[in-house]
């Protein structure tokens, strides 16, 4: 299957070719699709007790991870969601440990 090859202006004008909100290849980039594939492996252990820490460490990481992506983006919906979300994972993981 071949690529199919635009021109500038056919992407500039075009209501049928989907372009992209953020860049590509940037930092940010890949902290946020670092991030989510860390969230959706904490999200598929979510629900077996005997990997209850690996969920804990793995949704603080990704979830930290999204919160440097909107600090980045200065997206106050994503720091704030993300901070909120850091703080209760941090405070069961916390829970998890003094048990």
């Amino acid at each position: 299957m071949s690529k199919i090859e635009f021109s500038k202006e056919e992407l500039e004008n075009s209501k049928r070719i989907f372009k992209s909100a953020t860049p590509k290849y940037t930092a940010d980039w890949y902290i946020k699709w670092v991030s989510s594939v860390i969230v959706l492996m904490a999200m598929s252990i979510r629900g077996v007790p005997e990997l209850v820490m690996y969920d804990l460490y793995l949704s603080c990481v990704g979830i930290f991870g999204w919160l440097l992506v909107g600090i980045i983006w200065k997206d106050r919906a994503l720091i704030l969601l993300n901070s909120i979300g850091l703080l209760f994972l941090l405070r069961n993981l916390v829970e998890q440990l003094v048990q």
